[in-house]
């Protein structure tokens, strides 16, 4: 099916099974596209900012540098690559992101509160001050991630790598870190009342100002 002809289908809901299409560098910015089945798709580097997305399939897809600001992407994302992706103000709430690739990409004031992001990768990424509460990061590798004013209140981080993470004024109340790594981690000022630190690693961890 031409390329063209798959668009126009997808623009107007006529048809929402496209597993495994090729949509590279294509436009569906504002399209509501809800419940639609773009598993194993090629999405990379297109634009679907505004996109309504929410209950779609998108598990495998390859999202490389997609455009995806201010999208409801409420969604299945299982192993998506989501590499130097734009989710600046997603909404992915309790959207499943087990084990997606998050490196390079952008979550400035995203929305990840109840999402399932066990085994995800998001070394490096910028998280500052975003929603996580309530989230399933089980070993997640938040390595060097910026959680500076993350909200991580009741978050599920148990066996995560949180090595040489900033979690400056991060809120970490009732969260469960049981066996993460925080080597050299950055708690500054943290919130950590009824936080579960059993047998988390804090070598050469900065806790000043934490409040407990």
């Amino acid at each position: 099916m031409e390329t063209l002809t798959i668009l126009e289908k997808i623009r107007n809901g006529a048809d929402k099974q496209f597993p495994g299409v090729n949509l590279e560098d294509e436009n569906l910015a504002d399209c509501q596209l809800a419940k639609i089945n773009l598993a194993g798709a090629n999405l990379a580097g297109t634009d679907l900012s505004g996109a309504n997305l929410q209950g779609a399939r998108l598990d495998g897809a390859n999202l490389l540098g997609a455009e995806l600001n201010q999208a409801d992407i409420r969604a299945n994302l299982v192993g998506a690559n989501l590499m130097q992706a734009d989710l600046s103000n997603t909404d992915l709430r309790g959207a499943n992101l087990r084990g997606a690739n998050f490196m390079g990409a952008k979550l400035v004031q995203a929305s990840l509160a109840g999402a399932f992001l066990s085994g995800a990768n998001l070394t490096g990424v910028d998280l500052q001050g975003v929603d996580l509460r309530g989230a399933d990061l089980r070993g997640a590798n938040l390595n060097n991630a910026n959680l500076k004013g993350a909200n991580l209140l009741q978050a599920d981080l148990k066996g995560s790598n949180l090595s040489q993470s900033n979690l400056e004024e991060a809120d970490l109340r009732g969260a469960d870190l049981a066996g993460a790594n925080l080597s050299e981690a950055n708690l500054l000022c943290a919130e950590l009342e009824g936080t579960n630190f059993e047998g988390v690693n804090l070598e050469r961890t900065c806790t000043l100002g934490t409040s407990k």
